[in-house]
């Protein structure tokens, strides 16, 4: 009879299980089993990457957005969200001093904000890059055009971050208005590969509603899709939402997943999340011991961090951003790994920069 360690060991060999045997793993996996996963994922993980771990400088620039999803702190129809945006020189300083401290990627997030035009954001990015030439830039700024997108990708945008929450139809339709759907969502995802950037997807886990089934039709999309990046975390209410009494995603369950992920896609860039350092004060080490190869301290002026809050209990909103690179990087240390200076791309991705898209 077949083991989950014997599981473990088909998905380490070949990157994919059957649907039935993905959902048996991921709903009998006892302490034991778990320890097994986590040491074939930092094995994997070590074959790609080594020991090192990659930061992200995070800019989190607005959190206006014009979309209502139900599980958001900063959905439209939040009338205690204490609204901003960070102006061009706001943004550029902080990837100035993101720069001087080691930082080779930035990131720019935020709602999707009417402000946020493609030529703002093209102009934003030209810039970013004029002056840090040998950093990447990735934006996670929402649904939009395959023309905009082009443009942003001429701009010189490397990697866009589009979660798309659940793969399931109906599950998505329980967790967003009707105006979003997913199959517009896996359209963008799509032409973001398509034009060549490096394209990161991902889920909520335990979000409301959930099941093992849905979690299971997510690794197959994802395993399908072949992403650069999956960003997951566990799911955590807001209280100004909805589901402000929904239960949170577990710890267990969100490093069950990461496991499962590197395993699946050996070459991912696989960040161990804040959401996941907020329900645990270990959790994005336990994230990298799990297999997890990414983190996203945050660049963003301490003076906003606090309203940009898509959750409960979101940390390190007080920290100077040189702070938080100081702390990351002991914490990383203590696991066994060290932080690289460096873009930290994909393994073995090459960028598509041909006529077509330029």
């Amino acid at each position: 009879m077949k083991t989950n360690q014997d599981r473990i060991c088909e998905l380490r060999e070949r990157s994919i299980l059957e649907a039935s045997e993905l959902e048996i793993l991921l709903r009998t996996m006892t302490a034991e089993d778990a320890e097994a996963l986590y040491e074939a994922a930092r094995a994997v993980k070590a074959a790609h990457y080594g020991n090192a771990v990659f930061l992200r400088g995070l800019i989190e620039f607005t959190n206006y957005c014009r979309n209502n999803c139900l599980y958001c702190g900063i959905r439209r129809d939040n009338r205690n969200a204490q609204r901003y945006r960070l102006t061009d020189g706001e943004i550029l300083d902080c990837c100035d001093k993101g720069y001087g401290l080691g930082f080779r990627t930035f990131v720019l997030q935020g709602g999707e904000d009417p402000a946020n035009t493609e030529e703002r954001i093209a102009a934003l990015v030209r810039e970013i890059k004029r002056r840090h030439p040998d950093c990447a830039v990735t934006l996670s700024v929402g649904e939009r055009t395959r023309a905009c997108y082009k443009t942003w990708y001429r701009a010189g945008a490397d990697r866009y971050l589009l979660r798309q929450e659940t793969s399931n139809p109906t599950h998505y339709g329980k967790l967003h208005p009707p105006e979003l759907t997913i199959e517009n969502r896996k359209r963008c995802l799509d032409e973001l590969k398509q034009i060549g950037y490096q394209v990161g997807c991902g889920i909520m886990v335990g979000s409301p509603f959930q099941t093992v089934e849905n979690i299971v039709e997510d690794l197959l999309y994802m395993h399908d899709f072949q992403p650069q990046m999956v960003g997951i975390g566990p799911f955590i209410p807001h209280q100004d939402t909805p589901f402000r009494d929904m239960p949170a995603g577990t710890l267990e369950d969100t490093l069950h997943l990461l496991g499962v992920i590197r395993l699946m896609l050996p070459k991912v860039l696989l960040p161990a999340t804040t959401a996941l350092g907020t329900i645990h004060p270990r959790g994005r080490e336990l994230g990298i011991l799990a297999g997890a190869n990414v983190v996203m301290p945050n660049l963003s002026p301490v003076t906003v961090r606090e309203k940009y809050m898509l959750y409960d209990g979101k940390i390190c909103t007080g920290d100077e951003a040189a702070e938080c690179r100081r702390c990351m990087e002991q914490r990383i240390e203590s696991v066994g790994c060290r932080v690289v200076v460096d873009r930290g791309d994909c393994a073995g991705f090459s960028p598509r920069r041909d006529a077509e898209v330029l």
